[in-house]
């Protein structure tokens, strides 16, 4: 049975780049990507080309650049927006322009000062404008995890009937529960007329934590783009991390839902996103943490050294990482130590390990973590005599 195609809509050089510090020139930009090109984004979203004259030149030359992504350009339901993001990406081999406005109360009131038909009219200009320049206008119902249903549904119908071929639901502020977020989408499907001429698009952020359940939750309830970050880069906590939807997705092959990325280039990609960015991935972050693959508990290093799916539901290489880490500290058992001797040249037998083993404790309760230098020197100062083999 084939697998359902979930679009992977990349927004690491707009919505990522929107961190404190996260400053990127377009030379990087560029490098980002066509490495996002590379691993298999479906959409690259590339800017916001109003925003400024530099941004402007990125989204352009991006737009040049890509040779398999769509290039998208951000506006908002403003005329100027609109036209100023089809300059941008005029170039683009296959263009879209991403428009919007907020549609929950708190931002029609408070945002907008406005009421909800006028609303309703502005998002619909704002599509009708957007597809006199592309044929691919999707549409973002800013803050719409905190927006009711009935009117959501509304404003969905009237802007697919005015062109637009994608309907991006965003969690804006990240409150939703994955229930709510993954009703809303399924309500969404049932309650809005000419909804098979759109995709539904999940757009999550991580205030709560909740953002990669979220759009997990949206996709099983029939969205099918996910609109997310390398390494969960984003405003406040974040948006959805790309790589962690990849690989549940391909992880749970029982959701029949599937991608188009090259896992093996999760790993370089995130450390290639974080070294332009400056922004370091926190090492027990998943899939891409530098302690994602790596074991200090004695119980977990004898499980895994036995059979590495007993403790890792991931194959290290995958994710494009070589191989798992078996740390030594002073959680770590006799196994532990003895693969590690094993790797720099000793080869224990038990009573050998059980001495060289005393000797390692000592070590590890004075440091945190113990080195191939500080195996040798346990070895050399405990009373056996081991002969290093190549």
């Amino acid at each position: 049975m084939s697998k359902d195609k979930v679009q992977i809509f990349d927004t690491t050089l707009r919505d990522g780049e929107q961190v404190p510090g996260c400053k990127l020139d377009t030379t990087q930009k560029l490098i980002i990507a066509e490495r996002l090109d590379h691993l298999g984004v479906d959409v690259i979203e590339a800017g916001f080309p109003i925003s400024s004259p530099g941004d402007f030149r990125s989204v352009s030359e991006i737009a040049k650049l890509v040779r398999n992504a769509t290039v998208c350009g951000l506006t908002r339901s403003v005329q100027k927006d609109i036209e100023v993001a089809a300059e941008a990406i005029k170039h683009a081999k296959r263009p879209r322009i991403h428009t919007g406005i907020g549609t929950s109360e708190s931002h029609i009131k408070f945002k907008f000062n406005s009421t909800q038909d006028k609303i309703l009219e502005r998002a619909v200009n704002a599509v009708k404008l957007a597809k006199k320049y592309v044929e691919d206008v999707e549409f973002y119902a800013e803050d719409a995890g905190r927006t009711d249903n009935e009117y959501l549904a509304r404003v969905c119908e009237a802007v697919i009937k005015a062109g637009a071929t994608v309907l991006n639901i965003p969690d804006t502020t990240g409150y939703c529960l994955p229930e709510e977020y993954g009703a809303k989408m399924k309500y969404l499907k049932e309650n809005v007329t000419g909804i098979d001429k759109a995709i539904l698009s999940c757009h999550c952020h991580n205030d709560l934590g909740l953002a990669t359940a979220n759009s997990i939750a949206g996709v099983i309830n029939g969205a099918r783009q996910i609109e997310c970050t390398i390494n969960g880069i984003g405003e406040r906590a974040g948006n959805t991390s790309l790589e962690e939807v990849v690989m549940i997705l391909r992880q749970h092959p029982n959701l029949n839902l599937d991608t188009n990325i090259d896992s093996k280039l999760l790993y370089s990609t995130s450390q290639m996103v974080s070294q332009k960015m400056g922004m370091p991935v926190q090492p027990n972050k998943a899939i891409v943490g530098s302690n994602a693959f790596a074991h200090s508990s004695g119980i977990h290093q004898d499980g895994v050294i036995k059979n590495r799916e007993t403790y890792e539901i991931i194959d290290p290489e995958d994710v494009g990482v070589n191989q798992s880490s078996i740390v030594l500290t002073a959680r770590s058992g006799r196994a532990a130590l003895a693969y590690r001797a094993k790797n720099v040249g000793y080869e224990l037998t038990k009573l050998q390990l059980d001495e060289v083993y005393q000797k390692f404790l000592e070590f590890a309760d004075r440091k945190k973590e113990i080195n191939d230098e500080d195996i040798h020197e346990i070895v050399e100062q405990s009373a056996v005599d081991v002969e290093r083999v190549a």
